[in-house]
């Protein structure tokens, strides 16, 4: 249980926060009032099976009952507030564009990139906004003075868009990729620290971590690699797009010198929201990506110089991020890794010899995505085998050793929904397996 100070601190922080969402009633207002002011008073772990206030938090969202979508990992819904937000500025620029966009809306921008910072606990003048990680990594894979015989250690489990701009760079530049490549799921901790550290040699000049796994959930050790990195002389990359707002941390207890995230996934921005960070000493070391007066100037402002933009969704992002301080970080991360555990140790409870969970349950290891294959069953053909009995959306992962399906639920995930999801694994694992084409 929380202390009463405790208590006391969260009660006055509720109270100041809740005008913020801007509902469209008082008694949609009241209702919240009323729901997380009973919780405030449980510790994360208790909350997190409280059913009564996550039916709140789902109803603070649109998400259809037609289907139970089940790959927030892709792309999150928004809550309606965030939703209301993104119309309001939309139609406010209608009005008079040019004016509207640039003269009002756009002064948010600071406030908004002072609070992305104060949430990734670093300095505004560290933060850029964009539109995804893919942006944000790019610009910093593109802009940074490598040059031929350079060394940058990488692994064959990053995001396709990285690894692809690597290769570019490689094709282009000369420079040379050194690939980790590594047995997921895994336990062992200083297994994969040792797969990185002893991929570095004196030429590395950048290490290359993923922070989860998109592929099936596996969360890195990210700062013990940095660190290792770091006493090599080398610089960290980190790539937070499935790790941002999805469990309780800050941007530096990764390690990074440069860091990017997508805010349309567990934050549950706007669609196309993003977030970049780089030191505020290195910002002078890579160049922008587009047009700038000082490309290779300190303002972290030069990766924002890009033209006309959506500033209705980048607005929005604020509306985001107070919803999600209000459910709490520490809150929604026990609730995310209750999720996952509920509906896989559900699947291990039916003792179903052809069904394996494909992804680490301990929590340093894991949070909301976890993955599961059939035996004999192309991931694939299980997804749409889902969808077509049960309307369950889900994704089917192929890659490297995976064959698997990965599941994602969110905070407006139900657990009616992850049953559904259980009792569908358990028909088609009695199914027949489908004859190979």
């Amino acid at each position: 249980m929380v202390s009463r100070r405790d208590f006391i601190s969260k009660s006055a922080i509720l109270a100041a926060s809740i005008p913020l969402l801007k509902f469209n009633s008082p008694l949609l207002a009241a209702k919240a009032e009323e729901k997380l002011g009973r919780v405030n008073s449980m510790a994360p772990e208790q909350t997190a099976s409280d059913e009564d206030f996550w039916a709140w938090v789902r109803e603070s969202f649109s998400v259809t009952s037609k289907i139970v979508y089940l790959n927030s990992g892709g792309v999150s819904a928004q809550p309606k507030v965030v939703q209301d937000a993104f119309i309001r500025n939309y139609q406010l620029a209608n009005e008079g564009p040019s004016y509207y966009m640039w003269r009002i809306i756009d002064q948010g921008r600071e406030p908004l990139r002072s609070q992305l910072a104060d949430m990734a606990g670093v300095s505004a003048e560290e933060i850029a906004i964009n539109r995804n990680t893919t942006e944000g990594l790019n610009t910093i894979i593109f802009g940074l003075n490598l040059k031929a015989g350079d060394e940058v250690v990488l692994c064959k489990y990053d995001y396709p868009n990285m690894m692809n701009a690597w290769k570019q760079r490689e094709k282009r530049d000369g420079i040379k990729l050194v690939w980790v490549d590594l047995n997921l799921p895994c336990e062992n901790e200083q297994e994969l620290i040792t797969a990185y550290k002893n991929a570095i040699t004196e030429k590395t000049k950048i290490v290359h971590i993923t922070h989860i796994i998109n592929w099936m959930g596996q969360i890195m050790p990210s700062k013990a690699i940095a660190d290792i990195a770091h006493a090599k002389g080398c610089e960290v990359i980190v790539d937070g797009a499935h790790s941002f707002a999805h469990f309780d941390y800050k941007i530096p207890d990764t390690g990074a010198d440069y860091f990017a995230t997508s805010l349309h996934k567990w934050l549950n921005a706007p669609f196309g929201s993003g977030m970049m960070y780089i030191k505020k000493d290195k910002i002078k070391n890579v160049w922008a990506l587009l047009s700038a007066v000082e490309p290779d100037g300190g303002d972290i402002r030069k990766f924002e110089s890009i033209g006309t933009r959506n500033m209705a969704s980048e607005m929005a992002i604020g509306d985001a991020i107070n919803f999600h301080q209000i459910i709490g970080s520490q809150r929604k991360e026990a609730r995310l890794r209750y999720l996952k555990d509920y509906w896989c140790n559900k699947v291990k409870a039916l003792g179903l010899s052809n069904v394996k969970i494909e992804t680490s349950l301990l929590p340093q290891f894991s949070c909301a995505i976890a993955n599961f294959s059939i035996d004999g069953w192309k991931a694939d053909a299980i997804t749409s085998k889902l969808f077509e009995d049960k309307k369950i959306f889900a994704t089917a992962i192929v890659y490297e050793k995976l064959n698997s399906v990965r599941v994602t639920p969110s905070i407006y995930s139900s657990i009616s929904d992850l049953d559904r999801l259980v009792d569908a694994i358990a028909l088609i694992a009695k199914s027949p397996v489908p004859e190979k084409k």
